[in-house]
């Protein structure tokens, strides 16, 4: 029977372009994910968009000469147009300055307020002495006061993974110019995290053997120091905070980290809007037979595993205090939080100002996004930290990509379409050509058990063993050789065709755009894998981009046999082989 899945996609920050350690964490898993849920069927909701308030806008937008609204236009595009052209099929990838994510947020807040988990409380907050402007938690480090580590920063220490206040620092300082910050007395409203407590720790307890080990383990670990937690700030750059007295207040405003997340859900409404129902979002947020997917980097779990969960079951009157849901009614909670960890480069962190870098933009300037996309599922952060070389990106480019599996469709294709010009008719089988039927039609259960789980890698290296054992047969039947019993040549080249079908399929959600090549150059019309698009959309007179698609495509998630007698064209090129250079070259780019 068909869910509603909602795939929710950690924000990109649009203080610059993303590089591709991001889109490893965010963006390829996600896609991934959302293409199969799709071909078997599901009805998914694939959101997301450009975070865009903060003080790190507002200070990248002084390094540039421009407003922090003006920096905001400028990256929501470049970002926009990167993960479009690496064929990420979101629904709707939208961004947080919107009056839609205005309302939805304002709302949230009214909701967590009139349950009394939010509450005004004087603390004390960091201020740049230079500028005058507050510091935002992220931009100030320092030595964790329990662990000791040097370089935890103002909200959490990454070493013990417990939350902090920057003022609990030792010795800290800003990491935007260095300079000690002072702390002065500020009022703000606090989210009361251990009214949480409790019901964070069933819930987590009820993901025993459906999350990732890491992100449990990580998340139940946070349960026995939640503290109150700010989600205002002293800047202009923000949601307006929505009560009186407050409202009114131009320095006043809601925390970055709180707007973002309820963006999912002010995303999923855009949607449904944007689709002509405008209630059609609550398939996804009120239904009990509906699955949530939450997918982002391990820097992000504390938010999506403890905070948003907190303020869902806040607004829907779930915690200590109990309450009642807010005017959108009870929403549903996570059903699993998908991160991964962090990838690195040639042995380094990324790092724009020290060229540790490459941007998405550069990369899918110089090289296909399918082979990017293949890189991340068989050899990304999945499951553990991982290094990007350009040696090992070469490597699987030009041995797996190109002479295995581009090499397979290459060699099927032509010599059938030079034989015969059609896919030809099967005779009688031998023992050879059913085994390698049998064993193209028993990988979909099993590489899609693996991309139902978000086992990228796993799903990845089965498809490529039937791959394997295709160019196996291939290299045992040896067709080119026969000359005197083309029905024995027409068998075999029918099974080998018949795998690359299949094969195309197993490999549709990794890489869409070769499989869409593939299907064509078997014959088949029409659309077979929908590919996201960028629309421009107008609000208030500021024109923006959304990535929107429409992906009803004819990709199903099963064996389906070719059909005999289908004019065949010589192929055309399915990827590129890289010249052993650009490993030099990329290397001498990073300095």
């Amino acid at each position: 029977m068909s869910q509603h899945i909602l795939t929710a996609v950690a924000w990109p920050y649009a203080n610059g372009p993303r590089h591709i350690g991001h889109v490893s964490g965010f963006g390829v898993p996600s896609d991934i994910f959302s293409r199969y849920q799709r071909m078997v069927g599901n009805k998914v909701l694939m959101v997301s968009g450009t975070d865009e308030h903060g003080t790190p806008i507002q200070v990248q937008a002084d390094k540039e000469g421009l407003t922090a609204r003006q920096l905001a236009d400028r990256y929501n595009r470049v970002i926009a147009e990167d993960l479009q052209a690496l064929g990420l099929s979101y629904d709707l990838f939208t961004r947080t300055t919107t009056d839609n994510h205005y309302a939805v947020v304002q709302e949230v807040f009214k909701g967590l307020h009139a349950n009394g988990y939010v509450f005004p409380k004087t603390t004390m907050g960091a201020i740049s002495p230079s500028t005058g402007r507050t510091l935002p938690d992220r931009y100030i480090e320092g030595t964790c006061p329990i662990c000791g580590y040097d370089g935890a920063r103002g909200d959490q220490c990454d070493n013990c993974g417990n939350q902090l206040d920057p003022i609990q620092l030792i010795n800290p300082v800003s990491r935007i110019n260095g300079e000690k910050p002072v702390f002065v007395e500020t009022e703000h409203f606090m989210l009361d995290l251990p009214a949480f407590a409790e019901v964070l720790g069933t819930w987590l307890q009820s993901k025993q053997g459906d999350w990732r080990p890491n992100v449990l383990k990580f998340a139940l670990n946070l349960l026995g120091d939640l503290q109150p937690r700010a989600i205002t700030r002293d800047l202009d750059w923000g949601v307006p905070i929505p009560l009186d007295g407050w409202s009114d207040q131009a320095n006043k405003r809601l925390y970055v980290w709180f707007d973002a997340v309820i963006g999912y859900l002010s995303a999923s409404i855009e949607w449904a809007r944007r689709s002509g129902d405008p209630d059609a979002w609550r398939q996804w947020w009120q239904n009990p037979d509906a699955r949530g997917y939450y997918f982002m980097g391990k820097d992000n779990i504390v938010f999506h595993a403890e905070i948003w969960p907190a303020l869902l079951l806040g607004y829907n009157g779930q915690g200590a205090r109990n309450g009642t849901p807010g005017a959108l009614g009870a929403l549903d909670l996570p059903s699993e939080v998908v991160s991964s960890e962090f990838l690195t480069m040639e042995g380094r962190k990324f790092s724009s100002s020290r060229q540790v870098v490459i941007y998405v933009r550069d990369f899918l300037a110089r090289y296909d996004a399918d082979a990017l996309r293949y890189y991340i599922a068989v050899a990304g952060p999945e499951n553990q930290d991982t290094d990007f070389t350009w040696s090992e990106f070469l490597n699987r480019n030009n041995g797996e990509l190109v002479a295995a599996w581009g090499n397979l469709v290459n060699r099927s294709i032509s010599m059938a379409a030079k034989n015969f010009g059609a896919i030809p008719e099967a005779g009688d089988l031998t023992d050879a050509d059913r085994a390698m039927l049998e064993r193209s039609r028993a990988a979909f259960p099993r590489v899609g058990a693996e991309l139902g789980r978000s086992r990228f890698k796993n799903a990845t290296n089965e498809a490529f063993d039937v791959i394997r054992e295709a160019n196996k047969y291939l290299a045992e039947q040896e067709p080119w050789k026969i000359k005197d019993d083309p029905e024995r040549v027409k068998s075999i080249l029918h099974v080998a065709l018949q795998v690359v079908d299949d094969a195309k399929t197993l490999l549709t959600p990794i890489l869409p755009s070769s499989s869409n090549k593939i299907y064509e150059m078997l014959g088949g019309t029409g659309v077979w894998s929908g590919m996201p698009e960028i629309r421009e959309v107008e609000e208030n007179g500021r024109p923006y981009p959304i990535i929107t698609g429409s992906y009803d495509g004819q990709a199903r998630w099963e064996h389906t046999p070719i059909r005999p007698g289908v004019p065949l064209a010589p192929p055309t090129r399915l990827f590129t082989k890289l010249d052993p250079k650009i490993v030099d070259e990329e290397l001498a780019r990073l300095g």
